[in-house]
């Protein structure tokens, strides 16, 4: 399975097109995909208004793609209130799963409500865990997964108070090997690129991908580097590691839940 993950310079204007942006970054790669291989897209990308022009958009590029797409998230209007949610699609252009923001971050949470649909999904045979920016830094929505995730994608839309960009993606980076250690899974973000500005706030970039199989320190965490960068799961060695791991009186594997 391969793992495509971006990092575009969007726009945070209603008037942009940052869908547009996304299809013409990804183009290249259609044809070259397999039908479970996934791309994953950030956080709020979409600021479209319009709840079907998302999901279209998402379907479609999926479509054009060949592959399963993580739709990263739009602000949904649910009535009185939003949330902040996104689908997933597989090649056929099939919207097949929905997930939502659980903990909104700082200023967020007075334009979207707290969600409560966690985005648990089987792709390939292997268990996908969403979890949308601010959710990843809360442990206990890990635990709270019926099954335990092989791989767990974060679409962000990362900012920091910072004069840079080097705090934000320290923290990121190593909350990711961290949360790939120790729960013995992959770990994908997909970000904004860094800009200098982002509803107030600077973008940090911080995506990249988390690896525990690894023995290079260096190659632990291995950031995207620019809009887009592909990256292999093997998950042979991935269940090598947890096995050592469960061995070694290390890792604790979820039991399944009702």
């Amino acid at each position: 399975m391969k793992l495509v993950l971006v990092q575009p310079r969007l726009a945070f204007d209603v008037k942009s097109d940052n869908p547009g942006l996304i299809d013409r970054l990804l183009e290249p790669l259609a044809g070259t995909l397999e039908p479970d291989d996934i791309v994953l897209l950030p956080e709020h990308y979409d600021l479209r208004p319009s709840r079907s022009d998302y999901e279209a958009s998402v379907s479609a590029l999926a479509r054009r793609l060949g592959c399963h797409v993580v739709g990263g998230s739009h602000h949904e209007d649910r009535g009185d209130h939003k949330l902040n949610a996104g689908v997933v699609a597989d090649g056929g252009g099939r919207l097949i799963a929905a997930y939502e923001k659980v903990r909104p971050y700082a200023e967020e949470r007075s334009r979207v409500s707290a969600g409560s649909q966690r985005g648990e999904i089987s792709i390939g045979g292997s268990r996908v865990l969403v979890l949308v920016c601010a959710d990843f830094w809360f442990s206990d929505l890990f635990q709270r997964t019926a099954l335990l995730p092989d791989l767990v994608l974060v679409p962000a839309h990362s900012v920091t108070r910072k004069p840079t960009p080097d705090y934000s993606r320290s923290l990121w980076k190593h909350l990711a090997i961290a949360r790939a250690y120790e729960f013995g899974v992959y770990v994908g973000i997909s970000d904004w690129q860094h800009t200098p500005v982002s509803f107030g706030l600077p973008a940090s970039g911080v995506g990249g991908f988390a690896d525990p199989t690894q023995l290079e320190p260096e190659a632990f965490f291995q950031p995207i580097g620019g809009a887009l960068r592909s990256y292999e799961l093997d998950f042979a060695a991935l269940e090598a590691f947890r096995s050592d791991r469960l061995k070694r009186g290390f890792f604790w594997r979820s039991p399944p839940r009702g």
